[in-house]
């Protein structure tokens, strides 16, 4: 039977009588809600089935009238149709990263033990702030921190928080680095220097090829871009410890502080790793604090094939890992961890209505730069409760292998040229024959025709197309197929 929408308004009640249906979840609606999710399920188990390319092409002018033309004051009449406007508008033309033969950016397939968390965790609606509103949930998040620090390599010592993605991560890592900086100036000068004094002469340090959240954090700490000092990288689009050491030495010389240090354990173009432990021993001996950005990187952590490729990162200050990238969780799933659990200070500020600083319960608060959170934490612990850290670890090696088979292939084709070296980790870099335009129309041509996606970045200032690899059910045969179609329209628009 149809779910009417006046099932969850409730009405006007009689005397003595109950109300109409419930619209929130609670004891009277658990049959309603019974209802609501295996609907919803079977919509997307049809919509799972029906799906057979990663992408429709629909263009913006096509969609946007239908979404502008919704009445959002006039509620429609069932539940059921509320589903069809949502697989009109949405899920028809959704980009699905569980095809094989999406290829474009850093989004995973999810996995099945984490969507079947996110529905517990969004029924119970869990804030994992403090202790009267988490409870076991404040426990779970912290054991799974504990259990990524002792992946890392950091000790008892060690500590972290949930975040929703690597921005948010790598930000509170370098606020924490600007604090840790500010305070050892202002403890150790001879005049009674201020903190807004100092920061002008804070400088944050990363490769050309970090993420752009770097220098986005930079501006957001009151430091401005120009606050972060690029740091050449090799030919393997690596940075160059030499050229740290040089770059924290001529800082010093000119009156300036070094804050931090960012290096990269997996960037978002060529998949390259920073020499983590080099840039470690650079850190040390100028007394920098030490992060490494592992947002994509991190599933090396769980790799029995690669987990030296991060040896070294046991040494950082700070990390950052997304376990919505190569751990294969839904979004949001990131996290931000420390060797040192006190630097966390530096984040914590007390409200006598939530945490007051004489609080005797654990709570997650002081840690965050969030006050309400969710329990995404959850979806990681049923993962590994369920697959185990082995079979992600798995996974993740699986699309590795994949790169470098999909590197070799387009060798080896005089259709294609490669435009970076074999990948570290998942990413491949490359052109079809032909200029910028010929990448940019070849790209948009399979993407409209439904025959798969790939991204595009810039290689030494000409148009590069990419294949990001997370999908472990990809095969070579579904690349090979993308990059037929690539040449195809490669070939035509050449012709043209």
């Amino acid at each position: 039977m149809p779910i009417s929408a006046a099932e969850f308004r409730p009405a006007p009640a009689p005397p003595d009588s109950p109300s109409g249906a419930p619209a929130l979840l609670n004891r009277e609606s658990a049959e309603t809600y019974r209802s609501l999710v295996n609907e919803v399920a079977q919509r997307i188990c049809e919509r799972l089935t029906e799906v057979d390319r990663p992408w429709t092409g629909i263009a913006p002018a096509e969609l946007a009238p239908a979404v502008d033309a919704v009445d959002l004051d006039r509620p429609l009449p069932t539940f059921g149709d509320a589903l069809d406007e949502i697989g009109d508008l949405y899920l028809r033309d959704a980009v699905w990263f569980h095809h094989p033969r999406y290829l474009a950016h850093l989004n995973c397939p999810v996995a099945l033990p984490a969507v079947a968390a996110e529905a517990v965790l969004a029924s119970v609606n869990t804030s994992v702030d403090t202790w009267d509103q988490s409870a076991g949930g404040t426990f779970i998040e912290r054991r799974l921190i504990e259990w990524t620090a002792g992946r890392i390599g950091f000790d008892s010592e060690a500590d972290g928080v949930f975040t929703s993605g690597g921005t948010q991560s790598n930000l509170h890592a370098l606020l924490l680095a600007r604090d840790e900086a500010v305070e050892h100036i202002v403890k150790n000068s001879e005049t009674a220097l201020r903190s807004a004094e100092v920061l002008p002469r804070l400088r944050l340090f990363a490769s050309p090829h970090s993420h752009f959240s770097v220098a986005k954090a930079a501006r957001l700490l009151g430091l401005g871009e120009d606050a972060v000092v690029t740091v050449p990288a090799d030919a393997r689009f690596r940075m160059h410890p030499g050229a740290l050491d040089a770059a924290l030495e001529h800082c010093r010389g000119a009156g300036l502080v070094p804050a931090g240090v960012v290096a990269t354990a997996g960037t978002t173009d060529f998949g390259s790793i920073d020499p983590l432990a080099a840039v470690a021993e650079v850190c040390e001996a100028h007394r920098v604090w030490f992060h490494v950005d592992a947002a994509y990187g991190c599933g090396l952590l769980v790799s029995r094939q690669r987990r030296d490729l991060v040896d070294g990162i046991e040494r950082a200050d700070s990390v950052t890992v997304d376990y919505h990238k190569s751990f294969f969780q839904p979004v949001s799933s990131s996290a931000v961890l420390v060797r040192d659990r006190a630097s966390l200070r530096h984040a914590a500020h007390h409200a006598d209505y939530l945490n007051p600083a004489e609080a005797v319960f654990p709570n997650q608060v002081d840690k965050s730069l969030q006050t309400t959170r969710r329990l995404d934490a959850l979806k990681l612990w049923m993962t590994l409760r369920v697959l185990g850290p082995d079979a992600i670890g798995s996974m993740f090696d699986r699309v590795c292998d994949l790169a470098a088979a999909a590197w070799a292939r387009l060798e080896a084709d005089p259709r294609f040229e490669t435009a970076a070296p074999v990948s570290q980790l998942s990413t491949v870099l490359f052109r079809v024959k032909g200029g910028d335009e010929a990448q940019r129309l070849a790209r948009e041509a399979i993407a409209a025709a439904g025959e798969g996606m790939v991204a595009a970045t810039r290689v030494d200032g000409r148009t590069a197309l990419k294949l990001t690899l997370l999908n472990p059910e990809t095969t070579l045969e579904d690349i090979a197929a993308v990059l037929d179609a690539l040449a195809r329209h490669g070939a035509t628009l050449q012709e043209a």
